[in-house]
C-alpha cells in the first residue's frame, strides 16, 4: 500500500481524558538502541531525532515514554525533549512510573509510594515540562495491591504535577482498586495478535464499557518483546498482508486497532522508514472476514 501521504489521523480520534489523539501514536522506547534496556546498540541520535520530528508531520500527537527508556548513550525523554520543544500545543507525552533503574542500567528496587514523587520531577526535567499529561503507574511483581501507590499519584495529580493518570500490567481487579482513589484515562498491557490472554481480554472489553483508553504494549514485537519486532508471523497475517499490498507489521497494527475505538496503537521504531509504514497502518480497513481469519489461530482450543 501507498504510506507516503498517510497521516495518523487516518486512524481516528481518542481522549485521553480531555486531551484528543490520534489512535495511531509512537513508542519512544525504540529510539534509544536497536533493542530496549542495553539489548542492544545504541541508536543514532541524529536519526532518533528525525524519527521524532517526522512523527509530528505525520500528524502524531501522543507519544509514550519513560525515564527509565535508556540505552549506554541515549535517553528517550532527553531526545523528545531535544527533538520538539517547544511542544505543540496538541502533543500528550504519556510517561510511567514503577520500575526503577540505576544509571548503570541495570534493574534496581522498584519505587516505593514515597518514592514516586521523584520519579514524575526526574520526567518533569528531562522533558523540561512544568506538569505531565498522562502518568501510568506500572505495577511490579513485588506489590500485588496497586492501592498505596496509585494514591500517591493521585496526590501528585491533585498538587498540579500531573494532568491525568492510568495503570499498566494490571488485572481487572486493579482498575477498579484504581477507581475508587482517582479516574484512570488509560490501561496499559501486553496485547497482541499472538499473544492470547484471557484476562487482558476482559479488561480491553471493561476498558471499552466505561470510556477508557486501552493502550497495548508489544503489539508488533510479540514473542521478541523488549528485543525488537518479531518476523515470525503466521500465514494468515501474511495473507492478509498480501491483498492489502502491506507488510506483516502493518496488518498487526490494523488489528490492534480494530479490536475497539478506545484502542490506542503506540507501535516503537528509530526507523524513519518504518514509522512512516506504521502511520500508515491506521488507513487499513479489515473486513470482517479478515478479522475472523486473523484471529483464528489465536482462538484455537478457546
Amino acid at each position: 500500500m501507498s504510506s507516503q501521504t498517510i497521516t495518523a489521523d487516518a486512524a481516528g480520534t481518542w481522549k485521553l481524558g480531555d486531551l484528543p489523539v490520534h489512535r495511531l501514536g509512537l513508542g519512544a522506547m525504540r529510539l534509544t538502541g536497536s533493542a530496549a534496556f542495553h539489548l542492544g546498540t545504541p541508536s543514532d541520535r541524529d536519526r532518533s531525532i528525525a524519527v521524532l520530528r517526522t512523527a509530528i508531520d505525520l500528524g502524531v500527537n501522543h507519544i509514550d515514554t519513560a525515564a527509565f527508556y535508556f540505552s549506554s548513550l541515549r535517553s528517550a525523554n532527553e531526545l523528545i525533549n531535544s527533538a520538539l520543544a517547544p511542544y505543540p500545543d496538541d502533543l500528550v507525552i504519556v510517561t510511567k512510573v514503577g520500575p526503577y533503574r540505576t544509571w548503570s542500567g541495570e534493574w534496581g528496587t522498584s519505587a516505593r509510594p514515597e518514592d514516586l514523587r521523584a520519579h514524575v520531577e526526574e520526567n518533569l526535567r528531562q522533558l523540561g515540562r512544568d506538569h505531565l499529561d498522562v502518568v501510568n503507574l506500572r505495577r511490579m511483581p513485588t506489590y500485588d495491591s496497586i492501592a498505596e501507590h496509585f494514591g500517591a499519584l493521585a496526590d501528585l495529580r491533585e498538587a498540579g504535577l500531573i494532568r491525568h493518570l492510568g495503570i499498566s500490567n494490571v488485572e481487572p481487579r486493579h482498575l477498579a482498586e484504581a477507581q475508587a482513589i482517582a479516574p484512570v484515562v488509560c490501561v496499559q498491557n501486553r496485547y497482541a495478535l499472538d499473544h492470547p490472554d484471557p484476562a487482558t481480554d476482559a479488561l480491553l472489553r471493561i476498558c471499552g464499557e466505561q470510556g477508557i483508553a486501552f493502550v497495548p504494549f508489544y503489539a508488533v514485537a510479540g514473542e521478541g518483546g523488549e528485543r525488537g519486532a518479531t518476523t515470525a508471523h503466521d500465514e494468515e497475517v501474511r495473507a492478509v498482508a498480501r491483498a492489502h499490498g502491506a507488510s506483516p507489521t502493518q496488518i498487526r497494527i490494523a488489528w490492534a486497532l480494530h479490536q475497539g475505538p478506545h484502542m490506542l496503537a503506540i507501535p516503537g521504531t528509530g526507523n524513519p522508514d518504518h514509522l512512516v509504514e506504521n502511520v500508515a497502518a491506521g488507513a487499513i480497513r479489515l473486513t470482517d472476514g479478515e478479522l475472523e481469519r486473523l484471529n483464528a489461530p489465536r482462538t484455537k482450543g478457546s
